[in-house]
């Protein structure tokens, strides 16, 4: 995966959730490019973490700051920017 420095980590993330709803649900901080869920290799199941990459910086920003602590199907969300990979 190619990082831009446009992507946050979303933690406590509901084990149904799929990445269009996610996509959706951050679609309301900017124009996401890109979502992914973090699936166990072996059992296949989502590990309840998954990363947002937003076509600029300041709609990874608004995530952060709009999104983090909000409830999203019943869990409360943790909506961090991404440590960039080198």
């Amino acid at each position: 995966m190619s990082s831009n420095g446009y992507s946050v980590f979303v933690g406590n993330l509901p084990y149904r959730a799929t990445e269009d709803d996610l996509g959706h649900y951050f679609s309301q901080a900017g124009n996401v490019n890109n979502v992914r869920i973090v699936y166990d290799r072996q059992t296949n199941r989502a590990k309840g973490f998954g990363f947002i990459e937003f076509s600029d910086e300041k709609s990874s920003q608004n995530a952060v700051n709009q999104l983090n602590g909000t409830e999203f199907q019943g869990r409360t969300l943790r909506v961090n920017l991404a440590n960039q990979r080198q």
